[in-house]
């Protein structure tokens, strides 16, 4: 038969091995000013190093990646660089009465004055 080894994934040595990933990514965002940490044009590679670092430490660790550990260092750094980037959701609101009200009057007066003017034509068609 074929022996097929099994890897148990080590939590313990993948949360040691995290915050290096961590403490790398922070001295990265060091180099950028801290108004641009929303902009994520501004430090994308750094990102992007951080995340192949997490991910290379979870394999290395022989954990699947994402996970519920990672994740959740992910989210501490999220939350200590990112938490003022929440984006503002705009709030419609309707125009005032009299705008909308003649919005709404100026398409049903044409298609009213189209309409007579069709049927005056039509009945006028000895002239056209």
């Amino acid at each position: 038969g074929v022996c097929q080894q099994i890897n148990v994934c080590n939590e313990s040595l993948m949360l040691e091995k995290l915050p290096a990933c961590g403490r790398t990514f922070e001295e990265m965002m060091k180099k950028v000013d801290s108004k641009k940490w929303c902009n994520l044009t501004e430090f994308i590679m750094y990102y992007d190093n951080f995340t192949q670092c997490t991910e290379r430490e979870a394999n290395n660790a022989s954990c699947f990646w994402p996970n519920p550990l990672a994740e959740g260092f992910i989210t501490g750094i999220h939350k200590q660089f990112f938490s003022d980037c929440t984006s503002e959701k705009v709030h419609w609101e309707d125009p005032p009465d009299e705008i909308l009200i003649t919005l709404i009057l100026i398409p049903v007066l044409l298609t009213c004055a189209m309409i007579t003017l069709v049927v005056w034509c039509s009945k006028r068609s000895d002239i056209l």
